[in-house]
């Protein structure tokens, strides 16, 4: 697959069975339909995908990776800032930063110590930029 974002070619990496696409050049992610929920679920989140808002803005419209059709942009996040890119059929494009961003949204309500901590401790040891040495 191509990056919506570059046009650079994605990597899969899995992950406790769910395949995150991932840009090595513009650091997007791409997850497929209910890949977030599935991620969320993991960590005890929320069911954030229903409070996604279908928005209009003067940002360039992606196309899916998948199906290659213009994607809709949708805002998250428990004030609604994070803006995303969604195809309805396929699944959803991250910018560099806004999964671990929208992730951290769908966690805000956990109380158990630490377990939010060990879902960005993981993003990012999946996400480390090239040439970063681990932290």
């Amino acid at each position: 697959m191509k990056c919506p974002q570059c046009s650079d070619i994605l990597i899969t990496l899995e992950f406790d069975r769910i395949e995150i696409d991932y840009c090595p050049r513009c650091e997007g992610v791409w997850l497929d339909s209910g890949e977030l929920a599935l991620l969320l679920a993991r960590e005890g989140g929320s069911a954030l995908v229903g409070t996604f808002r279908p928005v209009s803005g003067k940002e360039r419209k992606r196309t899916c990776p998948i199906c290659s059709r213009a994607m809709k942009k949708i805002l998250a996040g428990g004030n609604g800032s994070i803006l995303l890119d969604e195809c309805p059929d396929h699944g959803l494009w991250f910018d560099r930063g806004e999964l671990k961003k929208t992730l951290a949204a769908g966690c805000s309500g956990i109380r158990e110590e630490g377990r939010e901590d060990s879902l960005t401790r993981l993003l990012d040891e999946i996400f480390v930029p090239c040439g970063e040495e681990s932290r």
